[in-house]
């Protein structure tokens, strides 16, 4: 029999939302949380031991679908060790890490939107790219994400909407952004994490952009392609 999940409790309104949009049941909810935990026992190469407020996370982000949980937990795992970039040596005690995390370059901002959406305004000019790479931001942002996904249930339960502000990106940021550095982004937010990605919106955007957006349309997936947002019609969807 399935025991207590350890857990925040949600404000009425979020649950509310988290009952007619996640398919939450409070009722249901401490066995969904053992059966992902019985399965992650089976699991040989997930050495980690994900708490119920984490499982329960995933839960939400999925839907409470058990099969997609598991495909997202695996993948959220599998990523710490194949895209070691991102995901290791991430202490921001001191370093470069910090310096970014200070300077503004990613940070959610402190009211949701009108549909309480959570915001997330990522500026990668604030980047200095004469002393820190692009992959580096990115390893800001996933560090971020992981730390949101634990401690925001606003962000959990209705969604993410994120502003891109490209305002004094310089071409040196650009070239940073390779194909091959777009999809390792692009498959770690999509795949690996339990985020409801409402909307994306570009402000601000460069005439080089448009090679760069070509990019990260062809590996978004099609509900995100439609949440795409553009300040100016310099690009025809």
């Amino acid at each position: 029999m399935a025991s207590q999940v350890q857990c925040r409790e949600l404000s009425p309104k979020l649950l509310e939302i988290a009952k007619k949009e996640l398919n939450e049941d409070p009722k249901r909810r401490a066995a969904d949380v053992q059966a992902i935990r019985d399965w992650l026992k089976k699991q040989p190469h997930i050495i980690a031991k994900p708490d119920d407020r984490t499982i329960l996370t995933f839960l939400r982000g999925c839907k409470f679908s058990l099969e997609r949980t598991k495909e997202k937990l695996d993948m959220y795992y599998t990523m710490r060790t194949i895209v070691p970039e991102f995901f290791a040596s991430r202490s921001v005690k001191e370093g470069a890490l910090r310096e970014i995390l200070l300077n503004g370059a990613y940070l959610p901002l402190p009211e949701p939107d009108e549909n309480g959406c959570r915001i997330l305004l990522s500026r990668p000019a604030l980047v200095n790219v004469e002393k820190y790479s692009m992959e580096l931001f990115f390893k800001v942002v996933f560090l971020a994400m992981d730390y949101l996904i634990r401690e925001d249930d606003q962000m959990v339960v209705c969604g993410v909407s994120a502003i891109i502000d490209l305002e004094n990106v310089t071409l040196p940021h650009g070239l940073q952004m390779t194909p091959a550095l777009i999809k390792k982004v692009m498959t770690c937010s999509q795949e690996g994490f339990p985020l409801r990605e409402k909307g994306v919106n570009f402000l601000h955007t460069p005439p080089m952009f448009e090679t760069i957006f070509n990019f990260f349309k062809g590996f978004s997936k099609e509900k995100l392609k439609r949440r795409v947002f553009l300040q100016c019609a310099i690009i025809f969807l």
